[in-house]
């Protein structure tokens, strides 16, 4: 029963976290791009003040979960709760020491201005976005496998 608890829970909270950076990829970021640079960071700013909280959140939620998850099983259930578990790792990781300290910098040219070669460091955080995005986005294929893979046996 407590297996099947955190399983449910990894498998929603990941699914959460590889849905919200999937609509900032697939969404806000092209929007990003397509509006004026002062427009952008102005809503930027304002959108990583919200995301603080429940994007971080979701990741502790989803780490713990399938962490515990793969302690819980045996063979091949846990490799592939672990290897989720990592990934969901990987993607706090990216976020924390990639796209944060950009966030930093796109908060403070908000208030000024953005400073010479900025679409440069804008890039990066869209690299690490795409980076992070890839990674929950594993992370919770493996769970739907696991899931899958359960229900057969």
């Amino acid at each position: 029963m407590r297996t099947r608890l955190l399983q449910a829970l990894s498998l929603f909270s990941t699914g959460l976290l590889a849905g919200a950076f999937g609509y900032g990829a697939a969404n806000l970021v092209p929007t990003f791009n397509a509006v004026p640079i002062d427009m952008r960071l102005d809503f930027h700013a304002q959108l990583m003040k919200m995301n603080g909280i429940t994007m971080q959140a979701t990741m502790a939620v989803s780490a713990l979960t399938t962490l515990a998850l793969a302690a819980t099983e045996r063979g091949r259930a846990r490799v592939l709760a672990g290897a989720a578990g990592a990934l969901v790792v990987a993607s706090f990781l990216i976020t924390r020491f990639g796209n944060v300290p950009i966030n930093g910098r796109i908060k403070q040219w908000a208030a000024t201005e953005p400073p010479d070669g900025y679409a440069a460091i804008l890039r990066r955080w869209e690299l690490f976005n795409d980076a992070r995005t890839l990674t929950a986005a594993i992370a919770f294929g493996l769970l739907v496998l696991l899931a899958l893979r359960v229900r057969r046996s």
